[in-house]
């Protein structure tokens, strides 16, 4: 048995960005992105892109990586990532969403970490530090608050902490879910819980059921690819930072 299993949920169809993980982002599908992100980490003993399309699992393989064909009618990247947990055993399984292109050690790292310190711990999140009233406000992002010892009060759409001060912090979920394995499929036996079908917030359902959720904050770059315009941010994104290069 392996210590951390990491996958990568990569389901073709997508309402928002149909060929989601296809789309090329700088001349990259951002499949092999998230994949190449994902590789570099340390902690990481295999990794698994999880894909209900032949082509997206085609395209991993000439990489060089490992791709996984899974049933097309699950529902969602956990309910895939359990799917192949349940054929790969291992300590812990990380839950690494297929589209954030600049998915990295720094942010993985961290999480897995966590889970070793932490015995109590079932899940470990990261969390980014809100910068804008305009993300914060935003339904798509998923608000956050924990206590003192980053252990998850509640997730939200809504903007929490509610407060018209601009000094208050907020943080915002970042799409990756390092979980102990036990755990993962305790869950995904559950069925789907009040406050979860309220916010349609996975997280919600541990939190009724007393888990244990631990938050750690991240301050490296994240660009969730969802919709035309983010792909756009990540093009004006790589070519600042391109520029920044050049200058140096």
């Amino acid at each position: 048995m392996i210590e951390t299993l990491a996958v990568i949920p990569a389901r073709h169809g997508s309402t928002r960005l149909p060929g989601k993980p296809l789309v090329k982002l700088h001349g990259k599908e951002l499949a092999l992105r998230v994949w190449e992100g994902a590789r570099r980490s340390a902690l990481v003993d295999r990794l698994i892109v999880a894909t209900d399309h032949e082509p997206i699992a085609r395209l991993v393989e000439r990489a060089g990586g490992e791709a996984m064909m899974t049933p097309e009618n699950l529902a969602t990247g956990n309910d895939r990532v359990a799917w192949v947990a349940e054929r790969v055993p291992s300590r812990f399984v990380v839950n690494v969403q297929g589209d954030n292109p600049l998915v990295s050690p720094e942010i993985l790292d961290p999480l897995i970490a966590a889970l070793r310190e932490d015995p109590e711990v079932t899940l470990v999140v990261p969390a980014k530090r809100i910068d804008t009233r305009e993300e914060s406000e935003r339904n798509s992002v998923v608000k956050m608050v924990f206590d003192e010892k980053g252990r998850a009060l509640y997730f939200s759409r809504s903007v929490i902490p509610f407060s018209n001060d601009p000094a208050v912090v907020r943080f915002k979920h970042v799409g990756i879910y390092a979980w102990r394995r036990d755990a993962l499929f305790e869950f995904a036996s559950w069925p789907r819980s009040p406050l979860e079908m309220a916010e349609s917030l996975e997280m919600l359902r541990l939190l009724e059921k007393g888990r244990i959720i631990r938050c750690v904050q991240t301050d490296a770059e994240t660009i969730e690819i969802d919709t035309p315009d983010d792909v756009l941010l990540f093009e004006d994104f790589f070519s600042r930072c391109a520029a920044d290069s050049s200058a140096t």
